[in-house]
Formats: C-alpha cells, sequence, structure tokens
C-alpha cells in the first residue's frame, strides 16, 4: 500500500507553480489554492485584496518513495527568488510571499536543511529569506486556477515571462520554464 504525503510551497502566482511539480514522477496531484490565513474557504478577490492573511500556493501529493520530499524541495527552491520576502516577481504582497509549509516535523527538519545548503552556496549574494512555516488548513483555488498552463498554455507563457519570472529562473537556475 502506497502511503502518500502532502507538500505545500507558495513561490508568487500559483499558476507558476504547478507544471514544475506536475510534471515529476511520482506526483499525483498538484492543487493550486489558498493557506496561512484566517479566513476559511476564500476567494481568489478576497486572497488579494490582501485581508486574509492568506498565501498562493500549491498542494502536492505524492509517494515519497518515488519522489522524496527533499527532491521536492529543491525543485520549489528553482522555481522561486528565495532572497524576495515581499513577494515573486511582478506578483507584490503577503499574498505572494515565499513560503514552504511543512505538514510534519521530519518536513520542517528537512527544509530548514535545504535552506542552509542554499544559503551556504554562494548562489545568491543577499540573504535567504523565504519563510519555512507549519502549514495551516489549505484551501483549493477556484477551478479557472486549476492546471493554467494546460487550458490557457498561450496566457500562462506570456504570464511566465512578462511577469519576470522565466528570466530570473533562467538566469539563477538555468531553467526553461
Amino acid at each position: 500500500m502506497v502511503q502518500l504525503e502532502k507538500a505545500v510551497f507558495a513561490g508568487g502566482c500559483f499558476w507558476c507553480m504547478v507544471k514544475p511539480f506536475d510534471t515529476q514522477p511520482g506526483i499525483h496531484s498538484v492543487v493550486s489554492g489558498y493557506t496561512g490565513g484566517h479566513v476559511e474557504n476564500p476567494t481568489y478577490r478576497q486572497v488579494t485584496s490582501g485581508k486574509t492573511g492568506h498565501t498562493e500556493a500549491v498542494e502536492i501529493t505524492f509517494d515519497p518513495n518515488q519522489m522524496p520530499y527533499e527532491e521536492l524541495v529543491e525543485i520549489y527552491w528553482q522555481q522561486t527568488d528565495p532572497t524576495d520576502a515581499g513577494g515573486q516577481f511582478a506578483d507584490r504582497g503577503d499574498s505572494y510571499r515565499p513560503v514552504i509549509f511543512y505538514n510534519s516535523e521530519e518536513q520542517r527538519v528537512k527544509a530548514e536543511a535545504s535552506r542552509k545548503r542554499l544559503e551556504e552556496s554562494g548562489r545568491f549574494n543577499t540573504p535567504i529569506v523565504t519563510k519555512i512555516e507549519k502549514a495551516k488548513p489549505f484551501y483549493p483555488a477556484e477551478d479557472y486556477h486549476q492546471d493554467f498552463y494546460k487550458k490557457e498554455s498561450a496566457h500562462y507563457k506570456r504570464y511566465n515571462v512578462g511577469s519576470g519570472r522565466a528570466g530570473f529562473l533562467s538566469k539563477h537556475w538555468g531553467n526553461n520554464n
């Protein structure tokens, strides 16, 4: 019997956080949604108002035997600017802040060790500011946000480039997402 686990990552607009995980082995689902706030079942409009305390995030259901949590964290770093606490790329504010939300003590330890390795790597000249926080309830976003990169591929590509994300990831991580 496969024991699936969940990982929750926030790295700016959730549209751009789905594809890098969705295409990996051992991933059962990637859901766009909201977490970290105080409003139950928030809407996109409520979250982007900045009054709910929520952050756009993705909830990944995965098989740790095929895709270890440590590898998910490494993929996460390579989708973000871990030196920018004020949002990600063109998306500014707390609802776009970079956060690793841990679901267990084991995930917390692994995420913190990974952040320490990144800090010590010298890849960035400024401090790594991505938060590592205990997971709170996760609320799936509206249907039109799910699998956006598949349903609206042209819009997704324009946004990924236009927001500055694609250029940053290419420069710092060698990504071509």
